[in-house]
């Protein structure tokens, strides 16, 4: 297949679009390198109770203008491993919701990300002060807070939601966004969590579509009813919206992001596909 040259997309895309062009040879199997990837864990839905209901009405427009992955799924029961499986390509053996948890110098999607020279940031709704290493604070859960059981997580880079910026550009490589309990369906309600969404990462979802960035919002787990499988959606510059039918699952979504800086890939990701198929 003829890879078109760097300089003749970038022109096309100046003249046709009017947006800004990114650095980097462009062919049919490159995946993109955004500025900032922001990903959102939301709590304990199937794909059939998110997408198409009237309850969710944010979550269904994201769906609509960024890529819908109709056949995602998570990896197992309960919370907590899918977290450690989506952050380090593992549950590091962990089947259950215990806290705390310790790993010690075990690699994972943020030490990756620090070896390279790139940023990554936490933002966790409730979090009581930053580096906090505790277990539950109001509707705070440390067991949807990954990075905080790696002994070679800077304590620095875990931060209360308070902290995230309204200036997208001092947002790091990577930062993941934990919404509370309430917050993230967990024990709120389906309506609530679309209007913290909403509420929280519109500004930013709106702003990446044209500043070469990435919104990923995904969930944990399904109730149970259907097999695991959940609501997966990318929206940003680089997207082609449209719905896609490939299985994907935690893993595939960790090799994608390890895939776009260049990351050895950790735990079970190196055996995961990226996903190619969805990028302008």
């Amino acid at each position: 297949m003829r890879i078109v040259p760097e300089s003749r997309i970038c022109t096309t895309l100046l003249m046709a679009t009017a947006l800004a062009c990114t650095a980097g040879p462009v062919g049919a199997k490159d995946i993109p390198k955004p500025d900032h990837v922001i990903i959102v864990m939301e709590e304990n839905h199937s794909y059939s109770e998110i997408i198409g209901n009237s309850q969710a009405p944010y979550i269904n427009s994201l769906a609509g203008s960024g890529a819908l992955f109709t056949n995602s799924f998570a990896i197992s029961h309960p919370s907590q491993p899918n977290y450690l499986d989506l952050f380090s390509g593992s549950n590091q053996g962990v089947t259950d919701d215990t806290c705390p948890q310790t790993f010690t110098n075990v690699a994972n999607e943020e030490s990756e990300l620090l070896a390279a020279g790139l940023s990554f940031k936490g933002y966790s709704e409730g979090l009581p002060k930053k580096g906090s290493l505790v277990c539950t604070s109001g509707e705070y859960a440390r067991k949807h807070v990954p990075w905080t059981n790696f002994t070679n997580d800077p304590s620095k880079l875990s931060l209360p939601y308070t902290s995230f910026p309204t200036d997208y550009t001092k947002l790091p490589t990577v930062s993941w966004v934990i919404p509370d309990l309430l917050d993230d369906m967990h024990d709120g309600t389906i309506a609530e969590g679309d209007t913290w969404l909403n509420d929280n990462l519109s500004a930013y979802a709106t702003w990446a579509q044209t500043h070469n960035s990435l919104l990923i919002v995904t969930w944990d787990e399904d109730d149970g009813s259907e097999g695991n499988r959940i609501p997966t959606i990318f929206v940003g510059q680089m997207v082609k919206p449209g719905q896609y039918g490939e299985k994907i699952d935690h893993y595939n979504v960790l090799r994608t992001i390890e895939a776009m800086y260049g990351l050895k890939p950790v735990g079970n990701s190196a055996t995961a596909k990226p996903i190619k198929d969805v990028w302008q």
